[in-house]
């Protein structure tokens, strides 16, 4: 198959017209270059609260609300294109409204049809503590027509646990959102981690650029990538593809679901297999090694 990772730019949008129009551009460009499997960013979503005006757009918490309000109907577009194009889509994650305080949540479209989504597990320190954005739903495996496929937002791909939850998987997506370069490499090497660890693929996709009409979103620095375990099949830094900082557009790169199962089952060494072999281990050690 072949993998898109997009660096997106948020925009002022003056219309639902000129939302769909953007979305279905980028789409038909994925395609038009083979891509099977697209992968848009965290919080690319927010550019929807535009389209009440810059008064909500740059208020944090109304922002919240007219996003989730706006889901939907963005939604019912990607599922559209998803079933025109024959490609599965991870939309743009965004607020989504709950009984008690807004989840970040990402959704992937099928071209059968398919639905489902996956909220974000641990907030950021911005999240919780001035957007009071809650973690979510539990973590998912999606059993799709491209093999498994799992998804950790962003600052979820820092903890090995969350990644090990999804071993099973044979891709796991990583939509990001972040300000500074520090924080697209801690996602990054977060991503490369867990591809790692898991001996599968990972898919970084970026909110680039600005968005002077957001105190939440408005700077982002970043790039798509696609990262791999470096082991036999897959290059020796384990990058299969990265896209420049700062640069909008796709990253793309093939990806084999047999050279998943071979490094598996016959890598240099063993990761997935062997985790279990620190299974009881805390952190803390249990020897005296200096007296």
């Amino acid at each position: 198959m072949i993998v898109a990772a997009a660096a997106y730019p948020l925009g002022f949008l003056s219309s639902w017209a000129e939302y769909e129009d953007k979305i279905a551009v980028w789409v038909q460009d994925a395609a038009g270059n083979a891509a099977d499997l697209l992968v848009f960013p965290e919080y690319g979503a927010m550019e929807l609260a535009t389209l009440d005006g810059a008064e909500i757009a740059g208020d944090l918490e109304a922002s919240l609300y007219a996003v989730s309000d706006r889901l939907a109907e963005a939604d019912a577009v990607h599922a559209r294109l998803a079933q025109e194009f024959g490609v599965h889509i991870l939309a743009a994650s965004g607020p989504t409204a709950t009984q008690t305080r807004p989840a970040n949540r990402a959704r992937l479209f099928a071209p059968s049809g398919g639905f489902g989504v996956q909220d974000k597990q641990i907030m950021t320190r911005f999240e919780r503590d001035i957007w009071r954005v809650e973690g979510g739903g539990p973590l998912c495996v999606f059993d799709t027509a491209l093999g498994k496929i799992g998804v950790l937002i962003c600052y979820d791909a820092e903890f090995p646990l969350l990644g090990r939850a999804l071993a099973d998987c044979d891709i796991i997506l990583v939509p990001s959102c972040t300000e500074a370069l520090s924080g697209y490499w801690r996602v990054r090497i977060g991503a490369m981690a867990r591809a790692l660890e898991n001996q599968c693929v990972t898919v970084m996709s970026s909110l680039v650029g600005e968005a002077a009409w957001s105190d939440a979103v408005d700077v982002s620095t970043g790039a798509g990538g696609i990262f791999a375990p470096p082991d036999r099949g897959f290059p020796s830094d384990g990058v299969i593809a990265v896209g420049q900082i700062g640069a909008a557009g796709w990253t793309y790169a093939p990806v084999s679901l047999p050279d998943i199962a071979q490094v598996r089952a016959d890598g240099v060494v063993l990761n997935k297999t062997h985790w279990t072999e620190q299974d009881g281990r805390d952190g803390d050690a249990t020897n005296v090694c200096l007296r």
